[in-house]
């Protein structure tokens, strides 16, 4: 409907259909929308009756892509039947489009392998992220790490056979939104120093870095940060009737519960943190406060069970006087933006800990970063451009990189060895089935089965003590109180580039070319 509704009102506009491809950009959001290719040819074809041939030029001249996730589930698909049966003329379309298309392939390489692997009906299957690779004029990636992925593993054939298709758009976040709205105590520090041009050209960040060093504007930001920790300190009270130390260390993870997002390495590390501070009654640390908010797709058990398990975690370490004065964990139910708001911006640490090649870009990073929280992360997504941008030193990164993970899989992940001679990481994993989280000592098994017997498909075990290791260096590097806020304040002044300004001018300088609209000011 929206694509008809488009070419309708460009004809009712005094347009003509056939200089569509000079006049009008058809942007696919992922595999989504992807069917807009087959309607776009429908309507050409059936509604202007213009020949199949011209009708494909303007097509492959219109459309876009932007690949959003290398995630199998996400790479959406549709079986042959369901199509038949809903959609019967969008189908014979897509079906001719496939032949026309594996026709000019096996004429350009005569290669019946590559026509059949670039196929967009394959296995009584419509694959709806082949389509988008196969007739877009552009195709991109949300992070430089991610169209790297895409280049040299999940569309190599396409990239192979269209290297000029190829492109990087890494995402951006609107900073309106999440600084100058949600973060009303932040924009006017920044407008005390640098001005308010930063609101209009987010670039205008940069200026920041020149007063980084100013002790005063250190303090005035560590007294901005204990403020937007107390709203959020409020926000739970009254919520869900949970006290938190705002003189705590805010930790964050924020996002979509999945495997790959790891938010199982994060309760490893609560449980590792748990056995070490019973077993040494002397410990002593800067006390901290683990923040999960996260939702998991309503037939995710495992996802459900990730949940379940970080709010028993919660309730034993909030509950014991030994732990719960060095740490409290809090998950907040029902992520929106609403919470986001509240959430994101009170945070020292930003959590983004995915299984690297996994994340295609990650967006919490970079509103997490604006907000003046210091990354800790494996090199996944945007992560490493955030490590590009502001340096080793003000980012804190661990684990394995996509290199040593494949490397890893080729020579032959052992999961059960690191089980049977890490006698910590031991302890952790049998804690969640021998009663130390729930009296039912099945209640958590299907995670303990998924990290051991099902060979720890996300690389937990492989990069779990590193990861203890970046959460001992935090407290050492919060310690210091104004180094801390150097590199936070770092983080603010080289965010700029994370603006979805930045974004939709690179998509259209290169995609789109459109002509801008031009506001007054």
């Amino acid at each position: 409907a929206g694509t008809q509704s488009i070419i309708r009102h460009f004809v009712r506009s005094g347009g003509n259909v056939r200089e569509l491809d000079n006049k009008i950009a058809i942007h696919i959001n992922d595999t989504h929308p992807a069917l807009c290719v087959a309607e776009l040819m429908r309507i050409l074809v059936d509604d202007y009756d213009i020949e199949w041939n011209e009708a494909w030029n303007i097509t492959r001249k219109v459309v876009a892509y932007t690949n959003h996730t290398i995630m199998a589930e996400a790479l959406e698909k549709w079986p042959e039947r369901m199509m038949v049966l809903l959609l019967p003329r969008i189908y014979v379309i897509i079906q001719e489009i496939d032949r026309r298309f594996r026709n000019s392939i096996l004429q350009q390489s005569g290669d019946y392998n590559l026509a059949n692997r670039v196929g967009i009906i394959s296995d009584y299957t419509v694959h709806m992220a082949k389509m988008g690779a196969a007739v877009a004029y552009s195709v991109n990636g949300v992070a430089a790490i991610h169209t790297n992925i895409l280049k040299t593993d999940v569309m190599r054939d396409f990239y192979q056979l269209f290297p000029e298709k190829f492109n990087n758009k890494t995402n951006g976040v609107t900073h309106r939104r999440w600084l100058a709205y949600s973060n009303p105590q932040l924009a006017d520090l920044l407008r005390e120093y640098i001005g308010d041009g930063f609101i209009m050209d987010s670039m205008e960040l940069g200026k920041l870095e020149q007063y980084v060093d100013d002790v005063s504007l250190q303090e005035k930001f560590m007294n901005v940060k204990r403020e937007r920790k107390q709203i959020l300190a409020d926000y739970v009270r009254k919520t869900m009737g949970v006290e938190v130390d705002i003189n705590s260390i805010f930790e964050v993870q924020a996002k979509r519960l999945h495997a790959y997002k790891r938010q199982m390495l994060n309760c490893m590390n609560l449980i590792n943190m748990y056995f070490y501070i019973k077993d040494h009654p002397d410990f002593q640390m800067t006390p901290r406060t683990y923040f999960f908010s996260a939702k998991a797709a309503p037939a995710y058990i495992y996802a459900k069970k990730v949940i379940q398990l970080i709010n028993a975690i919660s309730r034993k370490i909030n509950s014991d006087p030994d732990v719960s004065r060095f740490l409290k964990i809090v998950f907040i139910p029902n992520y929106c933006v609403s919470v986001a708001e509240v959430l994101l911006n009170a945070a020292d640490v930003s959590e983004q800990i995915s299984t690297a090649g996994k994340e295609a870009s990650g967006t919490s990073n970079m509103k997490l970063m604006m907000n003046g929280a210091i990354t800790l992360g494996t090199l996944d997504g945007a992560n490493v451009e955030i490590r590009d941008i502001v340096g080793e030193e003000n980012i804190i990164i661990f684990g394995n990189t996509v290199d040593q993970l494949e490397n890893l899989r080729r020579t032959g992940y052992n999961v059960m060895h690191i089980y049977q001679s890490d006698a910590n990481i031991k302890r952790i994993l049998d804690s969640l089935v021998d009663g130390t989280w729930a009296p039912d000592r099945e209640e958590f098994k299907i995670i303990y089965d998924e990290l051991l017997y099902r060979n720890d498909e996300y690389f937990h075990l492989a990069d779990a003590n590193a990861y203890f290791e970046a959460e001992r260096k935090v407290g050492d590097m919060y310690n210091d109180r104004s180094g801390w806020a150097r590199k936070c304040l770092i983080n603010i002044a080289r965010s700029g580039f994370f603006s979805t300004d930045r974004t939709i001018e690179e998509y259209n300088r290169d995609i789109w070319h459109l002509s801008p609209i031009k506001l007054e000011k």
